[in-house]
Parts: C-alpha cells; sequence; structure tokens
C-alpha cells in the first residue's frame, strides 16, 4: 500500500488560459485584472469565445500538492472532477505529473468539472473567470481512508470550508491521518473564506490541525486584528503558525520558537501560484525532516521561482535549486 509524504484536499480546478486586449475584454464584459466566481452558462459563453486555449490543471493546493511531487515525494490528491473531457484531461495530468489523483472522474450528475477562464493581457495582467462546478460537492465519501491513513501530511484548502460536506471531509482527513501518526494543516485561502466562517476555522485550528500557512492577511482575519496579535493568538492554539509577508519574508512560530526569515526581492511576471509554491517548498522540508528556517527558504525559492514566470509551476528543477543554495 502507497505511503504518501503529502496528500492534498481541494477544489480540481482547470486552468484555461488565453490571450485577450482591453477590447476584448470590454465587448465580454470582463473586469481585468480580478478573480471572479461566474455561473455555468456565463463559463459556456467565455470558454467558447477563447481563442488560444492552454489548459493545465489547477487549484490551489493542487498546485501545492504537484509541487511537491514534482521534488520527488510520493503525493496524492483527492478532488472531484465530472467524467467529461476536462474532467479526464485533470485526472490525467495529475498523474502524468506524478501526484495520485484518487478520486475517479463523477459519472452522471448534473454538474460539470470546474474551470477557470483566464484571460492574460498584453500587459501581463490576469483576469480570471471560475465556475466553481463539481469540485465543490466533495465530501466524505470522496476521502479514501487507505489513502488519508497513509498520509504523512494532509494539507487542506480553505476555499472548500464553504460548504458543510467540505468541512466534514476535512474532519474525515485529519482525523484519519493523525490517528496514523501523520499530521493535518491548512490553507487558509482567502481573508474572506474566514469572515464567513471564522468560529468554525477556529475550532477546527485548535482542536485538529498541527499546522496553518496564510498570508499576512488571511492570519490576521482569523482573530481580526494586528499581525503580531493574531500570530500570539493562533500560536496559542496551534502548534505550528507559518506567516507569509510578501517582500517582508516569512515569520514561522512554533510553540516559544519565532523565527523570521527574509526574501530576495523579485520584481514577478505573474504573482498568481507564490502561495502555492511556499506552501510546497515548505512542506517539503516538513516531510523530510528540514528545520524550519530551512523549510521556509525552501518555501521562499519556490515562490521565488513561480512568480518569474507566467504560470502557477515551477518550469525548473528546484531540487537543482535547493542544492545551490546548500539546502539539500
Amino acid at each position: 500500500m502507497t505511503k504518501y509524504e503529502v496528500v492534498g484536499i481541494g477544489n480540481a480546478v482547470v486552468d484555461v488560459i488565453s490571450h485577450a486586449d482591453d477590447s476584448f475584454l470590454a465587448h465580454m464584459g470582463i473586469e481585468k485584472g480580478i478573480m471572479q466566481l461566474i455561473e455555468r452558462d456565463r463559463a459556456e459563453v467565455l470558454y467558447g469565445a477563447m481563442q488560444d486555449r492552454l489548459q493545465t490543471p489547477g487549484g490551489s493546493v493542487a498546485n501545492a500538492i504537484a509541487g511537491v511531487g514534482a521534488l520527488g515525494l510520493p503525493t496524492a490528491f483527492i478532488g472531484r472532477v465530472h467524467d467529461d473531457a476536462l474532467g479526464r484531461f485533470y485526472a490525467d495530468s495529475m498523474r502524468d505529473g506524478g501526484t495520485d489523483f484518487v478520486n475517479a472522474p463523477v459519472q452522471g450528475g448534473d454538474l460539470p468539472t470546474s474551470r477557470s477562464m483566464i484571460f492574460v493581457s498584453p500587459d501581463g495582467e490576469r483576469s480570471m473567470n471560475t465556475y466553481l462546478g463539481i469540485s465543490t460537492d466533495l465530501g466524505p465519501a470522496d476521502v479514501p481512508e487507505t489513502v488519508a491513513s497513509n498520509a504523512k501530511i494532509i494539507f487542506l484548502e480553505g476555499y472548500l470550508f464553504d460548504k458543510d460536506h467540505g468541512k466534514e471531509a476535512f474532519l474525515q482527513a485529519s482525523r484519519l491521518a493523525c490517528a496514523a501518526g501523520g499530521k493535518a494543516g491548512i490553507a487558509i485561502s482567502d481573508p474572506f473564506c474566514v469572515e464567513r466562517h471564522r468560529s468554525d476555522f477556529l475550532t477546527l485550528i485548535e482542536n485538529e490541525l498541527d499546522y496553518v500557512i496564510g498570508n499576512q492577511h488571511e492570519i490576521e482575519s482569523l482573530f481580526e486584528t494586528d499581525l503580531e496579535t493574531a500570530l500570539s493568538k493562533t500560536a496559542a492554539i496551534c502548534p505550528l503558525v507559518v506567516c507569509t509577508r510578501s517582500g517582508d519574508g516569512v515569520t514561522v512560530v512554533s510553540g516559544k520558537e519565532r523565527i523570521d526569515v527574509p526574501v530576495q526581492t523579485v520584481t514577478p511576471v505573474d504573482a498568481t501560484g507564490a502561495g502555492d509554491q511556499f506552501a510546497a517548498g515548505f512542506l517539503y522540508g516538513m516531510a523530510t525532516g528540514r528545520d524550519l528556517t530551512t523549510c521556509a527558504r525552501m518555501g521562499n525559492l519556490c515562490a521565488a521561482e513561480v512568480i518569474s514566470h507566467v504560470g502557477p509551476r515551477p518550469l525548473i528543477d528546484m531540487m537543482a535549486e535547493f542544492r545551490k543554495a546548500g539546502l539539500v
């Protein structure tokens, strides 16, 4: 039976990328430079209007897990796709990238595979239009016991907290992993997720999880306060708190230990995926027994690489970069 180093649970979203100028965006009523959630009819119209589609498997935690897998560790991803062309593409692409996609595409039913139509302007701005589709229906029945119980680390996606069955899936996965000696944690994902479910978020963190990863705004939103107070309060209820602060570096708090790890300033070409790939590097370090400073430095290198080009996943061998930096 496969022993997975890191297993992720999250939205399985196909990123469909196309180039578009400002006149096209205006004609289609697309608001430039932001992410909008859209309904199915709108998704079909925009998908049909794309001229030069580039399709890649996406989703925040899925990107992070793929990053860990690319570093050579056995990984798996738990998510829902429909048995349609995009769903089969997603499942095959995750497997081809080295991560087990453990849920077979769902046959029947009404909801298609989730997709995000991303229009890239000549100035590099990305206008994202996301239809969540079937991925948000993930529930406890989608969490294979054989996978969760054989995970050293479980990584949960905060976006799935919007539905009760998503919360139930999280509880099942984290409890199975922890009962078998693994660790469970969450990517907070978005301050607005916290605002919608603050009490449930804090209950989960305090009672079920071993670590939390979020950016400054996400950590602050947990307790609706300034960063230092939020870090202190979060660390009081969770063994490990990891906070990314863009150009100001990374803060990691574990019990009474606090480390602040600087970052090398990089002018981003495309900031998409920075947090996801930071998590990939950090989780790789955790899974392989590195100290917290090394984990953070690995995360920083992965984030710096992914913002240097368009796309949410690294384009070079990050293990080679770790070697150059003396981290492995």
